[in-house]
């Protein structure tokens, strides 16, 4: 198939997916998308774009494999260790002078990060004080971070992240080990509120004193970008703070007068009064 033909016929798939179940895709960065739907057509049981069109409009079931296809789901527990230092020493100070916060991890995948934070917030004395919002559009995504179960052969990076980023006891009070898996600490999803969210379509998020969107936006166009970018800023109160991933950056955004820059290698923003 050429380049344009394909072009086109993708066009068409996100244009039925956005219609039918209004997912938004169209804005998604044009390679990622282009990449994932070769990937999904290889695997699947049609031959060409054009029947997975007709297919998604017709069956919800693989329109569900489709979406998961196009979520990106890679993630670890306190990935970036110097992120959640930074968070640490820039951002905790700012929360701990306020009754009351809420925090929205935006984009959570399976749950890791959101788990990190929480342990942050805990060592920091923070935790029963806070909200955390997490959210993610993929339900399969969700669910496996509601359960917050993951596999035992991932915790030794996961140890040594959590002492690079700062850990103040052993990181393994934070789970039960099962016999292939490990189970979070039930009491650090007290406090959390999951739910499913698409940065693409849907409103602000309001009052939020800290946003944690982290290798999201890079897998967005920069229309897309700077919708999400307004609407983090909608969203925090003013002098809120905004943690992003190593490649993101809101310079190039409409809203770039928005946020100053508090800690520029680990990407962490403060929305300006």
């Amino acid at each position: 198939m050429n380049r344009d033909t394909e072009k086109v016929e993708i066009d068409r798939l996100l244009d039925a997916i956005f219609k039918k179940y209004g997912y938004d895709f169209r804005h998604y960065a044009r390679a990622s998308i282009e990449r994932r739907v070769r990937h999904f057509l290889a695997k699947s049981d049609c031959r060409t774009i054009m029947e997975m069109v007709e297919r998604v409009v017709k069956d919800e079931e693989f329109f569900g494999k489709l979406v998961r296809e196009f979520s990106i789901t890679v993630t670890e527990l306190f990935r970036d260790p110097q992120v959640y230092a930074s968070i640490r020493k820039n951002v905790i100070p700012f929360l701990k002078t306020h009754p009351f916060v809420k925090i929205w991890h935006a984009g959570c995948a399976t749950g890791e990060e959101a788990y990190s934070l929480a342990i942050v917030l805990k060592e920091e004395g923070l935790y029963d004080r806070a909200t955390l919002f997490v959210t993610d559009f993929n339900d399969e995504a969700l669910e496996k971070a509601k359960l917050g179960i993951y596999p035992i052969d991932k915790m030794k990076q996961a140890t040594q992240n959590y002492l690079a980023a700062g850990g103040k006891t052993s990181f393994s009070k934070y789970y039960e080990a099962q016999s292939h898996s490990v189970a979070m600490n039930k009491t650090l999803r007290k406090n959390m509120t999951f739910a499913n969210y698409n940065l693409v379509t849907d409103g602000i998020f309001g009052e939020i004193h800290f946003v944690l969107c982290r290798n999201v936006l890079i897998y967005f166009d920069r229309d897309l970008q700077n919708r999400v970018f307004e609407l983090f800023s909608g969203s925090l109160i003013r002098d809120g703070f905004l943690c992003l991933g190593t490649k993101e950056t809101p310079n190039f955004s409409t809203a770039r007068d928005h946020f100053d820059p508090i800690d520029a290698k680990t990407k962490i923003y403060k929305k300006r009064p």
